[in-house]
């Protein structure tokens, strides 16, 4: 007898491939209801599996959700690891990237309005929030930010500016009048962190002390 169309009964012959389909509907889900309102039996009818499978590939829920952060937080770390560190090209590449990820975007929001105390899998995600400070403790150090400015509130900044017209498209038409996606907003909102980027850097003064003493033997 023929199994039914769309749906895998036995281990796949591409795993690789399953877990790539798994997590992109997993993502859409998410992102979707967030966690609490996701059902895994939608998830395995996109990704065109039965939910033994799922369950095969990642134990359950809560388990398929830290694959999906995983997924995505190892895919930025890769990015913040080819920036430069001038926060001008920093901010307009990352008001890029989440214009151009609007289900990562809404998963996060999800994730907030039903937190309940329990942030899941909090210590990897601690651990990459601790690189992150790091890269921004040496871009400090290197005269690209300001050592005024306390680290996690860079980072939190540099999130809200670049975040908040794709998290709040609404608000982005209502006080701009223009939508997120169209190319004037999108060319203008990156003019203007280019500019207000230089806020985060030294002083002029402050940065020919910090070149000096990097280069001091």
């Amino acid at each position: 007898m023929a199994k039914p169309a769309g749906t895998e009964s036995a281990p796949a012959r591409n795993p690789e491939r399953t877990r790539e389909r798994i997590l992109a509907a997993a993502l859409k889900e998410f992102s979707a209801k967030g966690f609490a309102g996701a059902r895994v039996d939608v998830i395995a009818r996109r990704a065109t599996i039965n939910k033994r499978m799922l369950y095969h590939y990642f134990g359950d829920k809560e388990g398929l959700f830290k694959a999906v952060l995983r997924r995505k937080v190892s895919e930025r770390q890769a990015w913040a690891e080819t920036l430069s560190g001038d926060p001008s090209e920093t901010l307009a590449f990352w008001f890029e990237a989440a214009c151009k990820d609007l289900d990562w975007v809404r998963m996060l929001e999800w994730e907030g309005l039903q937190h309940n105390g329990k942030i899941i899998d909090e210590k990897e995600r601690l651990e990459t929030v601790a690189r992150g400070l790091r890269r921004i403790r040496q871009r400090q150090e290197r005269g690209l930010l300001s050592s005024d400015l306390d680290p996690r509130q860079i980072m939190l900044t540099m999130r809200s500016l670049t975040m908040f017209p794709a998290a709040f498209p609404q608000l982005t038409r209502l006080i701009t009048g223009r939508a997120l996606h169209d190319p004037v907003f999108r060319k203008e909102r990156s003019e203007f962190l280019r500019k207000i980027s230089s806020v985060l850097r030294p002083a002029p003064g402050n940065r020919v002390k910090i070149n000096v003493l990097a280069h001091s033997p």
